[in-house]
Formats: C-alpha cells, structure tokens, sequence
C-alpha cells in the first residue's frame, strides 16, 4: 500500500496459504513467510517472485532482521538464527514448549514470550526466555505480572522492554533486572481483546490494534515524530469511546445519539421474550416455472435452456420485498417470463427495453443494425464495460457549442477525457447511421482516479445484472464529466506537437468555455443567530432539485409548478450547523444562496431516489392533467375522446396546449420553456413558459437586454425499470438545425429517443411524459434560447502533420538498432489518395462470454474484449514503397489475459515499458498518426480492415479502405485468409510461425497491386470473376491450406521489395 493507504499491486501467490509475516529486508526486497515450509523474496520493484527458501521446520510466524541474523520464529516455540547470504541455520534456540507467540532482538540480546505445555493445554508462559547473542546461550528468564502476548525493546535511554497482554495490560522493565508492578499501565480497547503492538521508529510512539478494528496511539510529546525525516501523517477520527465530545445542551440541532447510553440491570426494549421471536429458516425459492415447462428429462437429471432471467449460477433470496425504498422495484426478483406472472413487463414499452447485440460466427458482420436505426445519426454499442454513459455522451454531443469545444481541444495528456471526447464526436459526425463505440473514451475514463472514488466504475458483474443505481449512477457521472471537462479545458498551454498556433477558437482568456456555458455564480450567505452574517462567493454546474417537505403527505393533491420547485432548488435556504468566528463555535445558521449570473445550459439533476420523490412527481402529474382538463371547461372522462373541435379550442392562447388526444397530457408534470428574470435585489423569478406566452409578453430576444431569460428543454435522461433487464438508462434529445442540415441535408428541429444503437424519432410530448412505474426522470438539459448565435462554432482540426515526424520510446531498453521503422521526411507527406500499407495486431483483456444450448450450440453472450498492442503502416509509393513509417508498439496500463502471440506476434514484455526493446508509445499517440492519415485522405490497403479499425476506434469513410478481404471474394463464399491469398498470387508463404504486421501490410499492398493488374484497374470485371473462381476451386481443393513450406520466402526477408513493384 501507499502512504495514503491506496493499494499499489496485488500478488498471488500461487503455492501459499495462511501466510503470518512479512519482512522488509531493504527499499525494494519483501521476505513472506507463513505455514508452509518455504520463505519467499520478493522484488518490489518488478513485483516477481526472486529467491524461494527451503524452511526446515515448517511454519515461520515472526521474521526479525539484524546486520548479523534473519531471526524466524516457529510454531514449535523454536527461534532460528539464518545467515543474511544463504539463509541457512546457524543457530536455534529452543524457547518453549508449546508454542511461540512473539520476540524481538536488540544489540546483543534476544527476548522471547510464549506457551508451555501442561497437563490441561498450553498456557501463558510469565517467564520471559532471554538470550545473550554473543555467547549464543541463555540467560537468566524475566518473570513478569502480566500475560505476554507481545514484546518490543524499546531502546530510548535503556535497552527497555515493553510487554503487552491481550487483555490490554502494559508493562515496561530491563531485559536484565527484575519487573516491578508499579511499571504495569493499562490500554481501554474498545473491542475485548489486543489483537497487534508495535513500535515506531523514532521508538516516541506506541500503536495498539483492538479486536473492534480501532487503532490506539500513545506518545511521550504532544507532537511526536513517527519516523526519521517524517512527513505530518493524517489521522482517521479519534474514537468517540476514548474521547466524548462536549453536548451543549441550547443547541437545538444536536443529535442525541451522542449521548451515551448508561448500564444498566433492566431488560431491554430490544430483549425480546422468546414467545415473540422464533427462528425463521431461508426457504430456497421455486425453481422458474419457464424452466420446468422446457425441460427435457434423461434419467434422473433434468435438461432446459436458460431462460436468462437471473445470473447464472446466482440464486437471490429476496423473497419478500420491501416498499421502504423506492429503488427496490428496479432489483425485483426475477419471476417466470409472461404476462400472466409478470404482469408490468408490459408498461416497458419495446423501443425503451434494453437493447443487446446478437452475436454469431461472423460477431457483428451480418447483425442489422439498420433494424434499430433508420436515421442518418450514430448510436453507441452498449457491450463495453461502463457504457451506460451513453446517453449522457449523446446529450453533449447534440449540445452545438459542447461539440465543438471539445473536436477543437487537444493536448498532451495520454489519458484526457475533453480530448478523447473530441474523437468520439469527430466519429460520430463522419458517421451515416452506423453505431460507434466508445472504447478509446471509457479507457481513458477507467484511468481517472476521481472516478473509482465516486463509484462510477462498474464492475462487468454489477453492470450486467443491473446491481448497481442507473439513475444515481448517470446522475453523479454528469456532474463529474463536467467538472472534468471544465478542469481540462482551463489548461493554457499549447503544445507544439499537437496543436496549431491558433489554438481553440473559443476561448483566448483563461477562463474555460465549460464553465462559461454551464457555470452560474452564486453568493453563498451564512446568518448566524447572533446576527454575524458571512458571503462568500462560489459556481456550481449543474443544480440538484429539492423537493418540499412533507409533499407526499397531502393525498389530495396540492399544485406546485416545476418552476416553483426549480426556484427553491437554485435559491436554496437551509438551516445548518456551521463555525461562527463570532461565537467561535459551531452554531445552526440559515444558509441562503443568491444567483449573480445565470448560466447559458442548466443542468439539473432529478434525485428522484426514493417513493417519496416519484410520488411527488406522480401526484404533480395528476394534478396538472386535472387542471389542464378543467381549464378546457370539462371534467375528467377516462373512456371519452375529446371532439377535434373542442381540442383546437384547448390548443388556443387561452387554453394550456396543443394536444391531439388526451394521452398527451397523461403524466406530464415537466414544461417545455421556463422563463428566468433576475430581480434588482439579487432575486431571481422563475415560471413555466409557453408559445402563447411570448405573444403576451414578446420575443425572448428582446428581453435579454433587462435580464430575461427564456431556456428550451434540450434533453431529458430517464432511468427504465424493466425487472427482466435489470433496467436501462435512455436519453430523449431535440436535435437541432445545425445537425440536421449536415446529416440529412434539412433544416428542421426533432425529439429523438436514442437507446444506445437504437435511435428512434418521437413526438414531443414523449420526452416529458414520465410514467414513474417504469420511466423515472434523472437528467434534464435546459438550454438558453438562441444560444448558438453567442459562440463561434468553427472546427478546426488541431491535428498537425508533426505527429507523424519521429517520437522517443516510452521504452527504456529500446535503441536505434532496434528500430524497424523509417519515419518519414518532410518531403514524404502524404497527399489525397495516396496508398498506405496498414496491418494490426491485438492482445486479449477479457475472454469471451459463451452458454451451449440445450441442442449443443454455441452462443456468444458477450464478445472477446481486445485492445491493440501494435499498429505499423508502411509506404504505398514512392522510392521507398514499402518500407514502413510507422510501426508502434501500444503500451496498456490494463491487465492481458492473452497476447495471443501465434496469431499477433506480440510476446510477454512487448508492452511493458521496463523491459520492452520494441518502439513503445501510447494509444493516443498513434491514434492521432491515424487520424490525420485520414483527414488527409489517404486510402489505406490492408486485409480485414474493418476489425482492425473497430478495435482502435476509428471512423474511417469507405471511399478510403481498400480491403483485400473484400476485393478477392464472391457473394456468398468464405472469406479466404491472407496467407492463402498471397500464396496464390504472389508466390509467397508467409506467416509460418507467427503473424508479423509489417509483413502482412506490405503483403496486402502487393495483393492490391495484383488485384489492379489482373483486373485492369477495375475495367474487367468479368475476367476477374474467372480468376476468382479458380481461386475458389484452388481453395476447396487444398481444403484452404498453404503447403507446408521448403524455404521460408515473405517480403519480409525480401533483398529489394522494389523488385516485386512490377506486379
């Protein structure tokens, strides 16, 4: 562990149990001792197993260290003295008979406390064994008043010995005289027993560890110093046993529960008789009816597919549910799939039900995607770890400004979330209806130790079960992706490999746009009762809604509108504690909150946690419907449609809205517009704003000059309960004209519904109709009207071409010699349609997912997940075709689970930048390479592009891949490998006992050339088709094998790879 206490590495060990003690021999070298009969040494520093040592007596509980001796003490009672070299015996002392339980060594002396066999068992040994290390024999035994358990020499003036009891007695003598009783102190744990003692080593402080987990510190100083050269240590809370805090009684907020509680010789309220209580057993639940009727019985032993309605091999036992929480309807226990047992999996409407991908041999070649997304716009694949963000990515993306403040950032950070944002956008703007996925940005995003701490990042298990709280989850995730964002966008540093001297055209100050756009100034007031009154000023990004108090308590339904709610959100008052430097102690004061400057987004976050919240927005819901009813002049009619007539008078000016059923306005509680003035004595006015109320009060525009402000609802992100699924998280956006206009060509504004890769279009009235039995609100989005006339939404690639001119090795061991690649000159910069060479090979991080069915096929549950461990591009003309530019090896911060070396050519070491002789960079680095490769608009020649391209996470335009996988196929046939392909055409046999990528890029471009000339550049179709059919009947007869070569040929190994351009 570190000084802070996170913990630094993990390590198995594979042949050890019950380890007892660790010995840290110097800086970088751990001894692990334990029962078994070996010692291992350990390298901290490459974190390895170093030296194993063979251990005589079995079972080393205690190591000591001097510059003469290792000291082990055994369970046999026995102490060994070992030579520091060779760790062999030199000496042993027999100190007890039964067993050891702790010692120490000092100068010339060794002191030992234990157990000795009697009749009845072991007992305490009062007899402390000491022992002189200059004549190797014992002395003259300690008799002491206490039970040692442990023993440390504390040498401050004298060689002194502190013995300790577990029940918490401490006395202190000379190893050499005699114990007196009125040296014996006592320690107060809090739990009944002295679990450990030690020693600092500055010998100025004593820690004691009790069986409750608390920790107890004595000193001689009221500052001690721990260690030599210390820095201050921070302290966990003192506890509350030792130290009781004093209870001012006139304090009306003072929690009781702080005052102890007396002994006391009465029976308990908690004590119940045993007539009222009786052991309940946990009954297993019934087996899935689905499960019976499907199965297939053979014997005794019953065969059925799984239903996949629970884990597998996880049974819950929430039998019973409890309604105290209003998260536990989305954690029900699964019962059997149909309507009859599960009667409100019909509230979840198809369109907002968790989407999966269906994988089949081909993973995701022949999945229809088109199936879920007839628009031009891209989804994002829901399979990666930690991609329920997606919905929140949608909504910045669509946020004009945000978009392209963040494809304009770029800088030299390896993980930085603003600039692996801007790539995921760039793809989703290139896209034309195909799903994205957003692995670069989730890598990055596992990488920021911010998000570990607040719980953002899901484990597989939790996120596939639905365990963890979608709707806190997206809610904590949105306030830290702006700060986040905000923090990364205030850096004013330019650097030169990465960005153009223009820099970002928002922002020239040093004030971040994030925070210009979603930043609002506030005063903070603080009155105390004694009338001192503190402001301090301060910004916030978003706002948490605060509903009133006790709103569920009124059944029949009291009227609040959301922009009273939103109001009392924003100027929030509240009675707190807080320090008075007037009292000069803590005292309840009234917290209020004044608003300087609105924001131009604001962002609000739902917290409909629990039933108390979701019935306030129910019954607000209820009661707006009524009053929208009673307002058309008619009462409430469950059966009846309103006339088409009666409807147009209700859409009028002075009716609510325009609505064309009375399902429009069934749970809606949320407006469309809010208007916001800011008052001269800093008050803000807030209300519901609708389209006949700019004919009253006149254009928005126009009241901006006196502090007016109207903002649309941009986007709503709602938590779906759907028990089956474990629940989703769906977002509800209003695509504007700008996105329009590029995608489709029109300028018009609609409400979409993106659910990962479905996206779907919507009425308007669905994004803020909220049934709160399955669709409960979490984020909404409020965007200032004419927002996006305020800021200069100009893209400028800050991609340069000095990311492709020669870069340092993150390896350490690396040298020219070894170097496989030719970057390229000035002069070589690659034009429009110029050729590139481009292979890539993959390490495995986790396995894939796969269930047999009950008819023995195999079903891919969840894909292999790969990263790319190195990416090479080699020249595709010139004088120097085929010598490669690039050839990067990725370094990865997340654990391998299988470098598949047969197939990548990438072995153990390769990415680890201590021991790697291979050119190592970051994923970032190359992938910036990549990216301007293509805004620049070369065509990349490679064999499988399309997987290469996935797994790095690029968006690359059709027009400039040219796949040989593609190119030498037949509708309906088999794709045929590489190495047969080049075999065929070229005479070639590569990959023999491992796949290397500059040999594959340069094969592909060769097989490209072939294509040109057997297919006179594309003018012969027909003659082709003939070649390519006696490929096919050259396949089935050789069963699609290379034979078995005689002398190893690639152009790999090649003299001159100019010699073969005539191809």
């Amino acid at each position: 562990m570190a000084r802070g206490g996170l913990i630094i590495f993990d390590y198995l060990l594979d042949e050890s149990e019950d380890m007892h003690s660790l010995l840290l021999t110097d800086s970088s070298t751990l001894l692990v001792g334990g029962l078994q009969n070996h010692i291992l040494e350990i390298d901290l520093n490459t974190v390895q197993e170093t030296q194993k040592y063979t251990v005589e007596t079995p079972g080393v509980t205690i190591m000591r260290q001097t510059n003469r001796f290792f000291f082990c003490g055994h369970t046999s009672g026995k102490v060994s003295l070992r030579d520091l070299r060779a760790f062999k015996v030199e000496h042993e002392f027999d100190a007890f008979s039964g067993s050891l339980s702790d010692f120490d060594v000092h100068g010339n002396l060794l002191a030992a406390c234990g157990f000795s066999s009697r009749l009845t068992g072991l007992a305490c040994d009062r007899f402390l064994k000491v022992y002189d290390l200059r004549m190797m024999r014992a002395i003259t035994p300690l008799q002491v008043h206490v039970d040692p358990a442990f023993l440390r020499f504390i040498p401050t003036y004298t060689s002194r010995l502190a013995i300790i009891s577990q029940s918490g007695q401490c006395q202190f003598c000379e190893p050499t005289g005699l114990a007196n009783p009125a040296d014996i102190f006592h320690v107060n744990p809090v739990g009944p027993l002295l679990m450990t003692f030690d020693v600092s080593a500055s010998k100025q402080a004593l820690a004691f560890g009790d069986s409750e987990g608390c920790v107890h510190l004595w000193t001689d100083s009221p500052e001690p110093s721990f260690n030599p050269y210390s820095r201050e240590t921070e302290f966990a809370l003192p506890c509350l046993v030792d130290s009781l805090p004093p209870l001012d009684w006139s304090q009306d907020l003072l929690p009781l529960s702080l005052i102890p509680v007396p002994l006391t010789t009465d029976t308990l309220l908690s004590d119940w008789p045993a007539a009222n209580s009786a052991p309940a057993p946990r009954r297993a639940p019934p087996v899935d009816a689905e499960i019976l009727r499907t199965m297939k019985k053979v014997g005794f032993i019953g065969y059925a597919p799984n239903p996949r309605t629970r884990l597998r091999n996880q049974i819950p036992y929430r039998l019973k549910e409890s309604d105290s929480e209003f998260d536990s309807f989305s954690q029900v226990t699964e019962s059997p799939i149909g309507r009859e047992e599960e009667p409100h999996l019909h509230m979840v409407s198809k369109k907002y039900r968790k989407v999966t991908i269906k994988y089949s041999k081909l993973g995701l070649e022949d999945f229809d995607f088109k199936h879920y997304n007839k628009t031009l716009f891209a989804g994002l694949e829901p399979h990666i770890p930690n991609a329920y963000c997606n919905c929140m990515i949608q909504v910045l993306y669509f946020l004009e400004p945000v978009r392209c403040l963040i494809q304009n950032h770029l800088c030299q950070k390896e993980f930085c979330l603003a600039c692996e944002l801007g790539f995921l956008f760039h793809m989703l703007d290139l896209s034309r209806g195909d799903p994205c996925q957003g692995s670069n940005f989730l890598r990055a995003f596992r990488t920021i130790p911010e998000a570990s701490a607040l719980g953002l990042i899901l484990a597989d298990s939790d996120e596939a079960s639905g365990k963890g709280n979608l709707a806190r989850l997206i809610q904590r995730w949105n306030r830290f992706i702006l700060t986040q964002l905000h923090q990364d966008m205030q850096e004013l540093e330019v650097p030169q490999a990465y960005r153009g001297a223009g820099g970002s055209s928002f922002c020239s100050s040093g004030d971040s746009v994030i925070g210009q756009l979603f930043s609002c100034e506030m005063e903070n007031c603080s009155l105390c009762r004694c009338g001192s009154e503190t402001v301090r000023a301060s910004s916030t990004l978003l706002f948490t809604l605060s509903y009133p108090e006790g709103s569920n308590s009124d059944k029949t339904g009291k009227n609040c509108d959301f922009a009273q709610v939103l109001k009392r959100s924003i100027c929030l008052e509240q009675n707190t504690q807080a320090w008075c430097d007037n009292c000069e102690k803590y005292q309840p004061t009234i917290q209020t909150r004044n608003i300087r400057h609105l924001p131009d987004i604001l962002v609000i976050n739902c917290e409909v946690n629990s039933l108390k919240e979701a019935d306030f927005w129910r019954m607000q819901a209820e009661v707006a419907f009524k009053m929208a009813i009673k307002k058309h002049g008619g009462e409430i009619s469950k059966n009846k449609e309103f006339a088409l007539a009666d409807w147009k008078e209700l859409g009028s000016p002075e009716g609510m809205l325009m609505c064309s059923s009375i399902e429009e306005l069934k749970n809606v509680w949320l407006p469309f517009s809010i208007r916001m003035k800011m008052t001269k004595n800093k008050g803000l006015d807030v209300c519901n704003w609708t389209d006949g109320d700019e004919i009253q009060w006149g254009p928005a525009r126009a009241e901006e000059e006196h502090g007016v402000f109207v903002y649309d609802l941009m986007a709503t992100v709602v938590h779906i309960l759907d028990s089956r699924t474990g629940g989703s998280l769906v977002a509800h956006i209003k695509v504007g004209e700008t996105y329009h206009q590029r995608k489709e060509g029109v300028t018009h504004q609609q409400w979409y519904l993106f659910n990962d890769f479905l996206i779907e279009p919507i009425d308007k009235h669905e994004a803020v109709q909220f049934d709160m039995n399955w669709k409960v609100p979490a984020i909404l989005y409020y965007v200032k009207r004419n927002l996006n006339s305020k800021y200069n939404l100009n893209i400028k690639n800050p991609i340069e071409a000095s990311v492709l001119l020669a870069e340092a090795s993150l390896a350490r061991k690396q040298r020219k010699t070894h170097t496989t690649f030719i970057p390229l000159m000035l002069n070589e910069m690659p034009q429009v349609g110029d050729l590139v060479g481009l292979d890539a090979e993959f390490v495995t991080l986790n396995e894939e997912e796969a269930e047999l069915r009950s008819d023995g096929t195999k079903s891919t549950i969840k894909p292999s997940q790969m990263s790319v461990a190195r990416i090479t591009c080699v020249r595709g003309q010139g004088p120097n075709e085929g010598i490669p530019f690039i050839d990067d090896y990725i370094s990865t911060q997340e654990q391998v689970v299988d470098y598949l070396t047969q197939y990548s050519g990438i072995k153990p070491g390769d990415l680890d930048a201590k021991i790697s002789s291979k050119h190592l960079t970051t994923l970032k680095s190359t992938y910036l390479k990549l990216r301007f490769l293509i805004d620049i608009g070369v065509k990349f020649v490679g064999h499988g592009l399309q997987k290469d391209f996935r797994v790095i996470n690029l968006m690359v335009p059709k027009d400039q891949v040219l796949d040989t996988v593609y190119l030498f196929h037949m509708p309906r046939k088999r794709m045929i490998s590489l190495r047969f392909l080049a075999w065929y055409f070229l005479d070639l046999k590569i990959q023999g006992e491992t796949h290397d990528s500059i040999e594959d890029a340069r094969t592909a471009l060769q097989l490209y050339r072939k294509y040109l000339e057997l297919s006179k550049n594309g003018t012969e179709p027909e003659s082709f088709h003939k070649v390519l059919k006696g490929l096919y009947e050259k396949g089935r007869k050789m069963d699609w094998k290379v034979p078995e070569p005689e002398g190893q040929t690639s152009p790999k190994n090649a003299a001159v790879f100019s010699s073969v351009l005539g191809l």
